[in-house]
């Protein structure tokens, strides 16, 4: 009897712990809440002190890249996943999508490229190359070419994959002829910064690693 009410309270108590766990990880602002208080015990724990110019510049290349995989991630979820799936979705269920996942990515998407090219800006004027890396100065045209790129991939997202999303996904009002050419314009850029975005990475990675040309 003993052994059996010792099984009892063990599986009673791995329940109750999956149940927390479980109500945990199922919110996801309570995740990001404890993310932000982990990180915030890694700067005080090891940069608590550091030099203020330096630390900042870190700090910028942190948020720069921290958002910059939110952005890029949604533009291959984008292009690798949904954009190839919806043909396969039976009818009825791609309201599921358009409706609900699309404008929630969309959000995400969007408000992401825009941090990311705000923070790669400050990385550049706070490291007072901003000017020669936009004019292609010797020594920055790899840089250059990777922010110019970074510039025209936002300024799709920006000024025309979402406001022909809008259409395509009925937030805003169009007959079906201009939801089907609007669809096909999102398709087309959200595929050009596909095309852009291998070399626009290569550009931000290598110039750090072997400098600008």
């Amino acid at each position: 009897m003993g052994c059996y009410c010792d099984d009892v309270n063990r599986r009673s108590a791995e329940s109750w712990g999956y149940k927390v766990m479980a109500k945990f990880f199922g919110n996801l602002g309570g995740v990001v809440a404890a993310s932000s208080i982990l990180l915030l015990l890694v700067i005080f724990g090891f940069h608590q002190g550091a030099d203020a110019a330096a630390y900042l510049n870190g700090l910028f290349r942190f948020l720069h890249v921290l958002f910059g995989i939110m952005w890029i991630g949604l533009l291959y979820y984008f292009n690798f996943v949904q954009i190839p799936t919806m043909p396969q979705v039976p009818a009825e269920l791609k309201p599921g999508v358009s409706k609900y996942i699309a404008p929630s990515a969309l959000f995400w998407f969007r408000w992401s490229a825009l941090a990311t090219i705000v923070m790669g800006i400050m990385i550049a004027a706070h490291n007072g190359y901003l000017a020669q890396a936009l004019a292609f100065q010797e020594g920055y045209r790899m840089i250059g070419l990777g922010m110019w790129l970074a510039l025209i991939m936002g300024f799709n997202v920006w000024f025309v994959i979402w406001p022909n999303q809008k259409k395509a996904l009925g937030l805003v009002e169009a007959d079906a002829d201009t939801k089907a050419k609007a669809a096909v314009t999102a398709m087309m850029f959200s595929r050009t910064n596909t095309l852009l975005s291998m070399p626009m990475l290569y550009c931000m990675v290598m110039q750090g690693v072997l400098g600008g040309a």
